[in-house]
């Protein structure tokens, strides 16, 4: 039995192609795992699917309906959680969930999961002020409101830490009919290798369909081999690295926090937080989502001030002369922060404006930036339309337009594909070895591996510092994130 039959789909937007000729069957009740790169046509093809797209050729078959002729006897039977879910800000935890229950007419029955979701207690904060993961939990309840026979969730577990995404993944498979089919589309491969089936589609065509542990036994294989399947990675000498220019009176402690706090009212987003990073180091801050690790990334960088405490970059504090202190660091913001109306040319050309960059160099800097990022293709293109790797290419080449000693990289790979993810910590790596300190955050457990050292955030402070292989050791664990979720549970118990 099959929830979706899909025979020759083909889907162009211009002369882009997004889906091919592509055909596949999505098995009834199971849980089937979406997997491609940016662009690879994951979303075109789940909006196909329950007709919010219209297919240029082929056939679709949703649970029986045709979803572009029977879309309205189709969509009660869906539960589908796009990758921006549309929760209203403004409104309570309660409020978004009976906005949702009304929308489709079932019952005010919030007990169970609100208990599941650990929800509860919050039900009457809004929803703007939750953490990116409980974000995630209310929006994956509003959509498992009235048990949908067939829930389509486009990446709900980007962004989110390694114990957020297991709650999420708890939620669905405890909360659904055991009849109920799942099509997850994922950027984690170690969350698409525990599925039933995974789909790898590259380039609009489905290149493997079947049981993950046949392809591979362990998740780290199966990456390896999808990006076998997805055409391979050849790691090559980073140009951004060859082509960057650093200056020499860099100080050995290149980065410090000194006790740096910050208070709303009377809880602590950030507290008693001291380090020093040393030039050329990788300085991994990791913790759940809501531990405090991008309120530490703004103290640090002057967008938001400290209630005690302070940080120097370079040696300037940041409290007393911010934009000297900010002169010497490049930001890359968690969420893409340029400007969307801009060209790629247009927000580098700000950039170059913005951190001084003299006139007169500005064209020959902008043209070297978008040669090495290998972004000359895209020059004339808005960078609202770029697709999310692309977005997050551009947005460290901003960072880094005037080689700063030092760059603060806020999940850089957060939602881009396992190529983009390795092209980008092969940059950062040989940036490294260049002499760039860089402070990043991640939930990307193995991407901690490449961190010199981890400070392991929890509830504002550091309850961990070590080396990836100190805080295995200190956990008795064999990956980083068992050493995680470990480390994180034994903080909560004391």
């Amino acid at each position: 039995m099959y929830t979706v039959e899909i025979k020759n789909l083909t889907k162009n937007f211009g002369s882009i192609i997004a889906l091919n000729n592509l055909s596949l069957n999505i098995e009834k009740g199971k849980i089937t795992g979406l997997i491609g790169a940016d662009g690879a046509g994951k979303t075109t093809l789940l909006r196909m699917i329950i007709g919010l797209l219209t297919p240029d050729k082929g056939e679709i078959s949703t649970l029986g309906f045709n979803p572009v002729t029977q879309k309205n006897e189709l969509t009660p039977h869906i539960g589908y959680m796009p990758q921006k879910f549309g929760l209203y800000e403004d409104l309570t935890v309660i409020e978004n969930l009976t906005l949702y229950a009304d929308l489709k007419n079932v019952p005010h029955v919030f007990d169970r999961m609100l208990e599941f979701t650990t929800l509860a207690p919050f039900q009457d904060r809004l929803a703007g002020a939750l953490s990116g993961g409980m974000k995630q939990k209310l929006g994956l309840a509003c959509t498992l409101l009235g048990n949908p026979d067939f829930l389509l969730l486009d990446e709900p577990s980007v962004g989110v830490d390694p114990i957020s995404r297991r709650d999420l993944m708890k939620m669905v498979r405890e909360m659904i009919n055991p009849q109920t089919t799942v099509l997850w589309s994922t950027a984690y491969l170690d969350e698409a290798h525990s599925f039933d089936t995974s789909v790898v589609i590259d380039k609009g065509k489905v290149i493997y369909e079947g049981k993950p542990h046949d392809l591979a036994p362990t998740p780290q294989e199966f990456e390896n081999k999808v990006i076998d399947l997805m055409g391979g990675y050849k790691q090559e000498p980073s140009k951004i690295a060859e082509n960057y220019t650093l200056r020499e009176d860099i100080k050995d402690c290149t980065v410090e926090a000194d006790n740096l706090e910050k208070k709303y009212g009377n809880f602590y987003a950030v507290k008693n937080n001291s380090f020093c990073i040393k030039k050329g180091e990788i300085f991994g801050l990791l913790g759940p989502n809501g531990a405090g690790k991008s309120t530490s990334f703004k103290m640090m960088c002057g967008l938001a001030k400290p209630t005690n405490g302070t940080a120097r970059i370079m040696g300037i504090d940041i409290t007393k002369d911010p934009e000297k202190a900010r002169s010497n660091l490049g930001y890359m913001a968690q969420k893409f922060s340029l400007y969307g109306s801009l060209t790629v040319k247009e927000n580098l050309e700000f950039f170059a404006s913005a951190y001084g960059i003299k006139f007169k160099n500005r064209a020959d800097k902008v043209r070297e930036i978008i040669e090495v990022f290998g972004l000359k293709d895209y020059a004339n293109q808005k960078s609202e339309e770029l697709p999310l790797g692309l977005k997050q290419r551009l947005s460290m080449a901003c960072a880094l337009i005037h080689n700063p000693p030092v760059l603060f990289l806020d999940e850089p790979t957060s939602g881009v594909d396992v190529l983009t993810r390795r092209d980008f910590w092969n940059h950062i790596t040989s940036l490294a070895k260049k002499g760039v300190t860089i402070l990043v955050t991640t939930h990307f457990m193995d991407e901690a591996e490449y961190c010199d050292r981890i400070s392991l955030f929890y509830k504002g402070e550091t309850i961990s510092l070590g080396t990836p292989g100190e805080l295995k050791n200190k956990a008795k664990a064999a990956t980083m994130e068992e050493t995680f979720i470990t480390l994180i549970k034994e903080s909560e118990g004391k």
